[in-house]
């Protein structure tokens, strides 16, 4: 039997948040096995919550809901939300990861501001009697696709825009009962699992603090957001 907290709801985990009651009650998310309900909720947080830096990373998962896109903690914690309210065990497995694979995505003078090694994580889920790894569904597909085909001539292994991975062309990001990645070449160190985000924040910290955590809610992820929605146009140009 799997621990009980691993299914809890927590202040940042507001799975019982009326916005996110509504979303599953919409979805009908609830009647799928549980192979389509992580499916589902995956495919979701993936794809129609964008790429993106929100004001902080230890935000709730209604408030990610409401902003409409994320980055790996951010949207990590989303998907947990979504997992646990549909009875699926999962966890968060904390890390950092080298800056060099934001560069491109943070434009050049706030990378330079950036802390060498960035708090990271993906979801853990407990699935056909396993904890299987997420963390695919950083990137959604039209961002990842501009990347995919600007530097295609470069090839397989690639660092950079949000991206570390060994296979550019075809990673590890769409559910199919198996890990899926899209930073993990990235990771510098390990911090372990942590029952939710509220209890790895709580022992790590958040990225940023005192004045910079100011300057990056107020000015500079706003920047960087412009700069990944340009990005993600080109898409539409191609």
């Amino acid at each position: 039997m799997q621990d009980p907290s691993l299914s809890a709801a927590t202040p940042i985990l507001n799975f019982n948040h009326d916005d996110i009651v509504n979303l599953l009650a919409s979805r009908d998310w609830a009647h799928l096995t549980d192979y389509d309900k992580i499916g589902a909720v995956y495919s979701f947080v993936k794809d129609e919550i964008r790429f993106g830096y929100n004001r902080s990373d230890d935000l709730s998962a209604s408030e990610i809901l409401h902003d409409g896109y994320g980055q790996c903690n951010t949207k990590g914690t989303l998907l947990m939300a979504l997992l646990r309210a549909l009875g699926i065990a999962c966890r968060l497995h904390g890390f950092t990861i080298d800056q060099s694979l934001q560069k491109g995505a943070i434009p050049p003078l706030i990378y330079q501001l950036a802390p060498k090694y960035i708090l990271h994580s993906w979801v853990e889920v407990y699935f056909e009697g396993r904890w299987v790894n997420l963390e695919g569904f950083i990137l959604d597909q039209t961002y990842l696709s501009v990347i995919q085909q600007r530097f295609a001539h470069q090839g397989e292994a690639f660092c950079g825009y949000g991206v570390a991975t060994q296979c550019l062309s075809a990673p590890q990001v769409e559910w199919q009962g198996s890990d899926t990645y899209i930073q993990k070449e990235g990771i510098h160190d390990d911090y372990g699992v942590f029952a939710s985000p509220d209890e790895f924040y709580a022992k790590q910290g958040t990225n940023l603090s005192g004045v910079k955590r100011w300057l990056y809610a107020k000015v500079f992820r706003h920047v960087i957001n412009w700069n990944v929605t340009r990005i993600r146009k080109q898409a539409r140009r191609g």
